[in-house]
C-alpha cells in the first residue's frame, strides 16, 4: 500500500501559507459594495451596459491590494483573504435582514463588524427596489407568484447573485492576452454601420470592453507597483528576487501573452479573481486545465525558466489563493449550497480533439499538488475515457484514496456523445469541461448556467399530486388536480395525474427562469466575461443576449431515489398486492408514521417494497418512466437566448441538486417510501441511505437505466467507502474495474467518492477542535465538515457506505 506521502508535502512556506488562510474568520466585507455604489451613483445616465463597466472600473481603481509574505501569486477578492464581499446591485435585502445574525448561523458561519453593519446601511437606501431582485420579482407574472411565496422553485440564489457557471477562453487569453480581445472589439467597433438601429447598442458594448480590458491592465499594473515597492524594503535577496519577477509578471499579464508558465498562471489567476469581482455567480470554473497549461509548462522546463518543483508550489499556491475566494450567501440559499461552496472546477484528463489521449506531464502535476493542499478548492475533476492512461488512472485512485472527495469522474464515454446529439461540433465535444459540480460546457463557447437554474422536488410534487394538486407542506394549489389518492382506483390513474401535474408544473418553472433571465440581462450584464466568451465580440452582445456560440441550460431535478422508492412501495403494497389500502397510506403520511399503527404502515413502506439502488427493475424502471414526462415536457420550452444567435437556445434535464437535498427535504412532507416529513431528501441521483443493499455494483446498473445521454445537466452520483476497504491494494484494483465498468459497459455519467468512516464522522460532530482539516463530499463539491450544518453533517454521515 501507498502511504499519504505518496505525492509529498506542501514547501514550508505553501504549508503555513495555507494554515493562515484556513485560519482566517470569514468577514462579511462592503469594501466593494462602497465603490459600486458610487459608480453607479455617478452613472445614472449611461446604458446598463456601461454602468458595469464603469463599476468595475472604479472597484478595480480603488479596491484594496495587498500580497501576502509567502504568495507567489499576486491579487485578492477582498480587504482580507475569505473576506466575503457585497454585492449590492444584485441584492442588499438578505443582507441587511441578516446584520446581526450571521454569527448566529448553525452553518456557513460569517462575522461582521459594527464598522461593516454602518457602512452598509449608508448605501443600502441607494438599492432599496433598485437591484436585480427587485426588478426580477417586478418581472414575475402573478400565475407563478405561489412558487416564489412558497420557495418552491429555489430560486433565491438566482435573484441575489450573478449567473457564471461557465468557464472562460483561458486558452485564448493565454495566446493573445487581453490586447487580442481589444483589438477584436476595436475593429468590431469602427466596422459598425450605426444607421443599423442595433449598432447603436453594440457601439455601447463595445466601448464597455474597451473601459474594462484597460481597467484590469491597470489593475494587475497597481500589483507590479506594489511588488516592486516590496522588493526594495525586502532584505532577503531570494524573496526580493521572486518580487520583482511578480512585479515584471503583472506588468505585463494579463494584457500581453504570457511566454512561460509562471506568467500563464498569473494571468490565469488575474482573470479568475477579476470575475469574481466583477460578478457573485458561483461555478466559475478554470476548464481544461492541463491541456492550455502544458505547453507552457513543457516550454518552461526546456529553457531551464522553472523546475517541476518550482511549478509544483507555483500550483499549490494557486490553488491556495483559489480557496480565499468566498461569497455571501442567504440563510436561505446555504440550504442548497451547504459549506460555502464556489465550486471553482478544473478538469483535467479526457481526449483530445483528434481522440487521443489528453494526459500530458501537467496533468499528474496538478493531480500531485491538489493532494498536497486537500482544500475544498479547487473542486477537481477527471475526465474518464476508455484509453486513460492506466498510470494516471491509478493516481487519481491514490487521490481519492486521501479522503477529501477528489477527484470527481466524468464519462467521456457518455458526454461527448450527447453534447454532438445536441449539436455541439465534434471537436468542441471532445474540448468539454466540467463546470461546477458535474454539470459540462465547452469552456468559452458556452453561455450561462449550463445548469442550476431552478429546482423541481419530484417527491413533494408527488404528494402534491396525491393531493388532488394542493401542495401538502404549504396548502396552497399548485396545479389543477387531477383527482385525489384516496379515490384512484389504479397505479395508471396516479401515474396519470402525475404526467399531467409535472408538464403543468415545469411549464411555471420555466415561467419563474425566463423572467429572472430577463432582469439579469438587462439590469446586470457582465462586460468581462462575455468579452472573454465567444463570439460575444463578434456579435457585439453580452452572453445574456445571446453573444456565446453555444446556450444550454438545465434546472435541477431533486429526490430522484425518493420518488422511485415512493412509486414502488404504492405501486406494489396499495394497487398489486393490496397490503395497505389508499386510505391507511394517506393518513399515515398525514400522521408523519407517528401513531403504532402509522408506524407499522412505515415498517411495511421500508421494508416490504423494493428500493432504489438494487438493480431491480421493479423500481428503477418506475422512476425512469416519471421522469421522462420531464424530459420530453422540458424540451418543448427554449431559453430566452434561442433564435439569438448561439446554437441550441434549449434546456435539458440535470440531477446535480448540491446540497439542495436537505433544504428541499425540509420543506417536504412525509413520503410513500416511509421517510420522515422534513427529513433529507436523497442527495443527485444516489440511492436513499441504506437502502442500496446489493453493493456499489448493483448502485451503478440502477443509475445506468437512467436516460443519461438526455440528462446532459449532469448525473451526479456520490458513493462512501471506508479507508479501511482501499487500504488493500487488491480493492484498490477492484475499484478501477468496477469504475471502468461503470463507464465502458454501462455508460454512466459520472461518480465520486467520500472515503471516510462512519466513526470519524460522528467523533468530528462531537469534536469539531480534533477534526480541523477533516474535508468531506457533500454534492458535487467538497466542503469542510466542521462549516456545514448539523443536518447536513447527518445526512453525510447516514450514507451508505460501499464495500468491494
Amino acid at each position: 500500500m501507498k502511504n499519504e506521502n505518496h505525492f509529498g508535502t506542501l514547501t514550508e512556506r505553501m504549508q503555513a501559507f495555507r494554515e493562515e488562510v484556513l485560519d482566517e474568520k470569514p468577514y462579511v466585507d462592503a469594501e466593494r459594495a462602497i465603490w459600486a455604489t458610487e459608480a453607479y451613483r455617478e452613472s445614472l445616465n449611461q446604458p446598463r451596459v456601461m454602468v458595469r463597466a464603469l463599476m468595475l472600473q472604479k472597484i478595480l481603481e480603488h479596491m484594496t491590494v495587498y500580497i501576502e509574505d509567502k504568495s507567489l501569486l499576486a491579487g485578492n477578492q477582498a480587504t482580507k483573504n475569505r473576506n466575503a464581499p457585497v454585492f449590492p446591485e444584485y441584492t442588499l435585502e438578505f443582507v441587511m435582514n441578516e446584520l446581526d445574525l450571521f454569527e448566529k448561523r448553525d452553518g456557513d458561519v460569517f462575522y461582521i463588524t459594527e464598522e461593516t453593519k454602518e457602512q452598509l446601511r449608508s448605501i443600502a437606501p441607494f438599492w432599496e427596489n433598485n437591484n436585480l431582485r427587485a426588478r426580477g420579482e417586478a418581472l414575475l407574472p402573478d400565475e407563478v407568484s405561489v412558487f416564489m411565496e412558497t420557495g418552491l422553485f429555489g430560486m433565491e440564489g438566482k435573484l441575489n447573485a450573478g449567473d457564471a457557471h461557465l468557464a472562460v477562453n483561458y486558452e485564448r487569453l493565454l495566446k493573445e492576452g487581453l490586447r487580442g480581445y481589444e483589438a477584436k472589439a476595436r475593429a468590431c467597433k469602427e466596422a459598425l454601420d450605426l444607421t443599423d438601429p442595433d449598432s447603436i447598442d453594440k457601439n455601447v458594448f463595445y466601448k464597455a470592453v474597451l473601459i474594462v480590458i484597460e481597467a484590469v491592465r491597470a489593475f494587475a499594473l497597481r500589483y507590479s507597483e506594489l511588488a516592486a515597492d516590496l522588493a526594495a524594503r525586502e532584505s532577503d535577496a531570494a524573496r526580493k528576487a521572486e518580487l520583482l519577477e511578480m512585479s515584471r509578471i503583472c506588468a505585463k499579464v494579463p494584457y500581453e501573452p504570457a511566454s512561460n508558465f509562471r506568467e500563464a498562471v498569473q494571468s490565469v489567476w488575474f482573470i479568475q479573481l477579476i470575475l469574481q469581482i466583477e460578478s457573485n455567480g458561483h461555478s466559475l470554473s478554470y476548464g481544461r486545465f492541463d491541456q492550455y497549461m502544458d505547453p507552457y509548462y513543457e516550454k518552461s522546463l526546456q529553457d531551464g525558466t522553472i523546475t517541476r518543483e518550482e511549478a509544483l508550489e507555483l500550483l499549490t499556491c494557486l490553488w491556495i489563493k483559489t480557496l480565499t475566494i468566498n461569497k455571501v450567501r442567504s440563510q436561505a440559499h446555504t440550504l442548497s449550497s451547504a459549506g460555502s461552496p464556489m465550486y471553482q472546477n478544473v478538469t483535467i484528463g479526457g481526449q483530445t480533439v483528434d481522440k487521443k489521449d489528453a494526459v500530458n506531464p501537467l496533468s499528474f502535476l496538478v493531480l500531485q499538488s491538489v493532494a498536497q493542499t486537500r482544500l475544498t478548492q479547487p473542486n477537481l475533476t477527471v475526465r474518464y475515457h476508455a484509453n486513460l492512461d492506466p498510470k494516471f488512472f491509478d493516481e487519481c485512485i491514490e487521490v481519492m484514496k486521501l479522503g477529501f472527495g477528489m477527484p470527481a469522474l466524468n464519462n467521456d464515454e457518455i458526454i461527448i456523445p450527447s453534447f454532438i446529439q445536441w449539436g455541439v461540433k465534434e471537436e468542441d465535444a471532445y474540448n468539454y469541461s466540467a463546470i461546477g459540480c458535474v454539470e459540462t460546457a465547452v469552456p468559452g463557447k458556452w453561455g450561462y448556467r449550463c445548469t442550476g437554474m431552478s429546482y423541481i422536488n419530484f417527491p413533494r410534487l408527488l404528494l402534491c399530486v396525491m393531493n388532488d394538486g394542493v401542495d401538502l407542506t404549504s396548502g396552497k394549489r399548485f396545479v389543477k388536480g387531477y383527482g385525489h389518492f384516496q379515490d384512484m382506483e389504479s397505479y395508471e390513474e396516479l401515474l396519470d395525474a402525475w404526467d399531467k401535474s409535472l408538464r403543468e408544473l415545469t411549464r411555471y418553472s420555466v415561467i419563474v427562469e425566463n423572467a429572472i433571465d430577463k432582469a439579469s440581462e438587462r439590469d446586470v450584464p457582465d462586460i468581462l466575461c462575455s468579452a472573454l466568451t465567444d463570439d460575444c465580440i463578434g456579435r457585439g452582445k453580452t452572453i445574456k443576449e445571446g453573444g456565446a456560440v453555444y446556450d444550454f441550460i438545465s434546472g435541477l431535478q431533486v429526490g430522484i431515489a425518493n420518488m422511485a422508492d415512493s412509486l414502488a412501495a404504492v405501486k406494489k403494497l396499495v394497487y398489486d398486492e393490496k397490503k395497505i389500502t389508499r386510505d391507511e397510506l394517506w393518513n399515515a403520511i398525514l400522521d408523519d408514521f407517528q401513531s403504532p399503527e402509522n408506524q407499522k404502515i412505515q415498517e411495511m413502506l421500508i421494508n416490504d417494497a423494493p428500493k432504489y439502488g438494487n438493480d431491480n427493475d421493479d423500481v428503477d424502471l418506475l422512476v425512469v418512466r416519471a421522469y421522462d414526462t420531464y424530459i420530453d415536457e422540458i424540451k418543448k420550452y427554449p431559453s430566452t437566448r434561442y433564435h439569438r444567435g448561439p446554437i441550441g437556445g434549449i434546456r435539458y434535464a440535470g440531477t446535480s441538486s448540491i446540497s439542495a437535498n436537505v433544504g428541499q427535504g425540509m420543506g417536504t412532507m412525509a413520503t410513500p417510501d416511509g421517510r420522515h416529513a422534513f427529513e433529507p431528501l436523497a442527495e443527485g441521483c444516489s440511492p436513499a441511505h441504506n437502502c442500496d443493499k446489493n453493493g456499489p455494483t448493483a448502485v451503478f446498473k440502477t443509475v445506468s437505466k437512467l436516460p443519461t445521454d438526455k440528462i446532459t445537466g449532469g448525473v451526479l452520483l456520490n458513493q462512501k467507502m471506508t479507508p479501511q476497504v482501499l487500504s488493500r491494494e487488491e480493492n484498490k484494483q477492484k475499484l478501477e474495474m468496477l469504475i471502468r465498468t461503470f463507464f465502458n459497459r454501462l455508460h454512466g455519467y459520472h461518480v465520486q467518492y467520500n472515503i471516510v468512516s462512519r466513526e470519524t464522522l460522528i467523533d468530528a460532530q462531537l469534536h469539531p477542535e480534533k477534526h480541523k482539516d477533516l474535508i468531506v463530499r457533500v454534492a458535487g463539491y467538497s466542503a469542510f465538515f466542521n462549516v456545514l450544518s448539523k443536518k447536513t453533517q447527518d445526512d453525510i454521515i447516514g450514507r451508505t457506505e460501499q464495500s468491494l
